[in-house]
């Protein structure tokens, strides 16, 4: 009969269409998130990596002081925007886990943030060190949160996303400095345009 219950796994695939529906048509999405982080850490973190470069002629501080902090001022930036927009559609269950998965971001990102500073403050590691310190640990969080958040939502991609940023995370650091940078920029940066050109796909054909 028509009027059958749904199934508890078809009553969360329609949840998810509806999910997915909504954030496309208010404009929301993956899909646009990570390609701003796609070019924060493309253009932040490989601008960083050509100032190592002998004869650069640019000084450090302008990439790690100036360049990258605008950058990611900037995706962070937008992607609140993309976050609080799409979610005007949601109510529920989703919204709430949506809502602890961002404050899961921003407390971690705090808490990281004291410890690697509190290291840097004891003085027992060289400028290479410290810079293998907080590329490494910021592309390890990134990856854990990943990890969870293709967890709780079921996502295959975002899971492996999560996998892959954990792995670049273990290669940044043991490829040393100043390769480490390249390594965000062509493994962290290229992870989040290649997530965002398959999400960008599933959009458009409504997976």
């Amino acid at each position: 009969m028509d009027d059958e219950p749904l199934s508890a796994e078809e009553s969360l695939n329609l949840i998810a269409q509806q999910n997915r529906r909504t954030r496309r048509e208010l404009g929301g999405g993956p899909a646009r998130m990570l390609a701003a982080w796609a070019l924060a850490w493309i253009v932040g973190w490989g601008f960083t990596y050509v100032t190592t470069l002998p004869g650069a002629g640019v000084p450090g501080w302008v990439s790690g002081g100036i360049v990258v902090p605008l950058l990611f001022l900037g995706a962070v930036a937008y992607t609140t925007y993309t976050s609080i927009r799409s979610g005007r559609g949601i109510r529920g269950p989703s919204r709430t886990v949506g809502a602890m998965y961002g404050y899961g971001w921003a407390l971690g990102s705090i808490g990281l943030m004291v410890v690697d500073i509190r290291i840097t403050q004891f003085q027992a590691l060289s400028t290479d060190q410290v810079s293998l310190l907080w590329t490494g640990t910021w592309l390890l969080l990134t990856g854990v949160m990943y990890l969870a958040g293709g967890m709780v939502w079921q996502d295959k991609l975002m899971y492996g996303l999560g996998a892959w940023m954990i792995v670049s995370a273990a290669l940044s650091v043991l490829v040393g400095y100043p390769a480490n940078f390249l390594v965000l920029t062509v493994c962290g940066g290229g992870g989040f345009l290649l997530g965002a050109i398959v999400y960008f796909v599933r959009e458009k054909t409504g997976r």
